[in-house]
């Protein structure tokens, strides 16, 4: 039998193992020579084995070493594509990352991104982690300060779980987005729930959402890093159980483009939970008992009503007690003629 790949390292035991040899390698040159890029060789699908806590403390040993000056090389923006695997929907919060900028001109790029060689375009990259930092970057017109590794697709996928997990970076939907990506390609289960740290109890939750909220109707809506798994989930019952839901979802998500993600998604909620247009409002007709008003009747879509003066109800439900008879032999006789 062909043996497979072995057991090998996990990411964090990868980073681990760059930061011990990245280590060495300055303390042999010497503290003012800059490091020779190294290569971190791809991890395979163990990382369910280690603990977050593991996986963060190794992680921060390797930022550390970083950004205090090795293992990190210089790249143009302009060599690196996104990442083949879309994690994030499109981020209206213009304001927040013009602050971001601001900072990283102010004060440089504290922490490396993650990059990867590109697997079809030679002398090119795809970005692991770091979005936000190599977006900046770019708007700055100046180098970014980028690790790169040599990942299969799977690993990179699983990579950028981690790292969003960890910093809490994706709002729900965008978990769901990503796992259900992660499912599409073929990645077991507890390499999800490793790479998100979640349960599959949230997985299903996940697909729940994605299989009745249409994917153009998400990604209209956006990020809606406020909404949180409880309200998605209201969303998510409203559109299953009233037929109708969606159609109003669409038209207030429609009637709220202007605002930002989390305003067009409390629209859609609105529309969802709002059951039924207000029915119109009872027509009401005075009772009359010669020239004094002794009473109402309302007619609706809901039924007919009489509202009679105490001092002639008694009278007045005598009255209509021996005519209902003869009303409804009327009352027959048109229904019968009409449906003719």
């Amino acid at each position: 039998m062909t043996s497979k790949k072995g057991p090998g390292k996990s990411l964090a035991a990868a980073f681990g193992a760059f930061s011990a040899s990245a280590v060495e390698e300055s303390q042999a040159r010497g503290a003012s020579a800059p490091l020779v890029q190294p290569r971190v060789m791809p991890p395979v699908l163990g990382v369910a084995k280690r603990s977050i806590q593991d996986l963060r403390e190794e992680r921060d040993r390797f930022e550390a070493l970083a950004a205090s000056g090795g293992g990190y090389r210089e790249l143009s923006p302009d060599l690196i594509d996104p990442s083949p695997f879309s994690d994030r929907l499109p981020d209206d919060d213009d304001a927040g990352f013009e602050r971001f900028k601001a900072t990283v001109q102010e004060k440089g790029q504290k922490v490396p991104i993650l990059v990867r060689l590109h697997p079809q375009a030679e002398g090119r990259f795809q970005v692991v982690y770091g979005h936000r930092r190599l977006r900046a970057t770019r708007e700055l017109g100046i180098p970014v300060k980028a690790l790169v590794c040599e990942y299969s697709d799977e690993e990179l996928a699983i990579a950028q779980g981690i790292e969003n997990a960890e910093r809490q970076d994706l709002s729900w939907i965008e978990q769901a987005l990503f796992a259900t990506h992660l499912s599409e390609l073929k990645i077991k289960a507890r390499d999800v729930r490793a790479a998100l740290s979640v349960d599959d109890t949230e997985l299903s939750r996940f697909r729940r959402a994605l299989r009745v909220v249409p994917d153009d109707l998400i990604r209209v809506i956006g990020r809606a890093p406020k909404a949180g798994r409880t309200r998605w989930l209201l969303l998510v019952e409203a559109i299953e159980t009233d037929p109708n839901a969606l159609q109003r979802v669409r038209k207030a998500v429609a009637n709220a483009k202007a605002g930002n993600s989390d305003e067009r998604f409390a629209a859609a909620l609105s529309g969802a939970l709002r059951t039924k247009e207000a029915a119109p409002a009872a027509k009401v007709e005075p009772l009359r008992h010669g020239d004094a008003v002794i009473g109402q009747v309302a007619f609706s879509g809901k039924g007919v009503q009489f509202r009679v003066q105490p001092d002639h109800s008694a009278a007045f439900a005598d009255f209509l007690r021996d005519e209902i008879p003869e009303l409804m032999k009327r009352f027959a006789a048109r229904s019968g003629a009409a449906a003719e």
